[in-house]
């Protein structure tokens, strides 16, 4: 990559980041976007693998998935589901890991695959979301990976901390907002909650927000992990406004002041950022000790070779500006977040979470410990 050809500016703040080497994996499952709860815990959903009942051994991955296991899409004679796990300890190498049975099954009808994306755990309530992911094998026949977004579903809600659920009342063929990638590509595809610390306590206005990958063009790389746009969008959290569409507001660009427009109509949203496919899954968190949003994009440019985008800002309609991208990261490394947990006081020590080599499960990994896992792994931030 050619770092002259990134769109954003360069970050006057931060230089870089640097990987310490301490690193710790658990599980052997993806999908991993820790919330902070206001019990300390911290409560993730997880799919497309398996739980020892340990919890906490790093082994590599078994094809046979043993112990307790779940999949996205029918597999090995189970449905379609989704999983959730609470994650104890302040330890970051030193976790427990304690799933939260049982999987959810999760139809994905008409689309081939269901799997989790945004969730929150707000004043007791823990919302988690799920979307759908659209293949065409007969147009791609050599290609194993989800070619499509699907629509983003709607949130699940459990008033238990994970013990019982309440299905939402939303479906693949009516989404909570109705996007449908038959008629056009999607906006709002696996949308991740902005990490505001614990029980969203640093929320500037009490508002959750989301960050979601997307595009507008039906030529566009628009998949699983692969887009053009990132939008924002925010809500009031509660049982009553999590699945009404009316409820949220949606980025729609600046006005001639530079003031944010922020609409309840979701034909006027705009990107937040652009990047002619080479943006992707998407997560943001606020950083306490730098009073600093950092984002962290997924940049895939072929299987087997995943790109990452670190970027920062003073607020979360920017400006943003980049301060890392890191070729090869992984290599095949996604679903890429910083707990807010686990930032240390002045904002320069953080903890990354994300899995990699999915196409791959028994890669060593680039940097070391890079696995299919929880994968987490000490950075540090270098200021300018």
């Amino acid at each position: 990559m050619d770092l002259n050809t990134i769109p954003f500016a360069r970050s006057s703040l931060l230089e870089g980041l640097i990987f310490t080497g301490r690193y710790r994996n658990y599980t052997n499952a993806d999908t991993w976007y820790p919330s902070w709860a206001s019990d300390d815990h911290l409560y993730s959903p997880w799919t497309d693998g398996y739980i020892l009942e340990e919890g906490g051994r790093d082994e590599s991955f078994n094809d046979d998935h043993p112990a307790y296991a779940c999949n996205s899409l029918d597999l090995l004679g189970r449905k379609a589901a989704t999983a959730q796990a609470r994650i104890i300890g302040d330890d970051p190498l030193n976790l427990r890991i304690e799933n939260l049975k049982p999987r959810i099954e999760a139809d994905p009808t008409p689309y081939g695959g269901r799997y989790p994306c945004g969730s929150l755990v707000h004043d007791g309530v823990w919302y988690y979301g799920t979307l759908c992911l659209l293949a065409d094998w007969d147009a791609r026949p050599n290609d194993w990976d989800w070619h499509y977004l699907g629509p983003f579903v709607g949130f699940r809600i459990s008033r238990d901390m994970g013990q019982t659920w309440e299905e939402t009342p939303h479906t693949p063929y009516a989404p909570l907002f109705d996007e449908n990638p038959y008629l056009g590509p999607i906006k709002i595809g696996k949308p991740h909650f902005v990490d505001f610390g614990r029980d969203m306590q640093r929320s500037p206005d009490g508002k959750a927000y989301l960050v979601a990958h997307g595009s507008s063009d039906p030529d566009a790389k628009n998949n699983w992990h692969q887009g053009e746009h990132i939008y924002l969008l925010r809500v009031t959290p509660s049982i009553k406004t999590i699945n009404d569409a009316s409820a949220y507001e949606f980025y729609a660009g600046q006005d001639d002041h530079d003031t944010p427009i922020w609409t309840n109509d979701f034909a006027r949203i705009q990107p937040l950022l652009s990047w002619k496919d080479n943006l992707g899954c998407v997560a943001a968190t606020y950083n306490p000790g730098l009073d600093r949003y950092l984002m962290c994009v997924t940049n895939p440019i072929e299987m087997g070779h995943y790109d990452a985008l670190f970027l920062e800002a003073p607020t979360l309609t920017g400006p943003w500006t980049w301060f890392t991208y890191l070729e090869r990261f992984g290599p095949e490394a996604y679903f890429l977040n910083f707990p807010s947990k686990f930032i240390s006081d002045d904002g320069l020590r953080l903890w990354l979470i994300y899995s990699a080599n999915w196409s791959d499960r028994q890669h060593s990994g680039d940097p070391e410990g890079s696995a299919y896992a929880l994968s987490i792994h000490e950075v540090v931030l270098s200021r300018i």
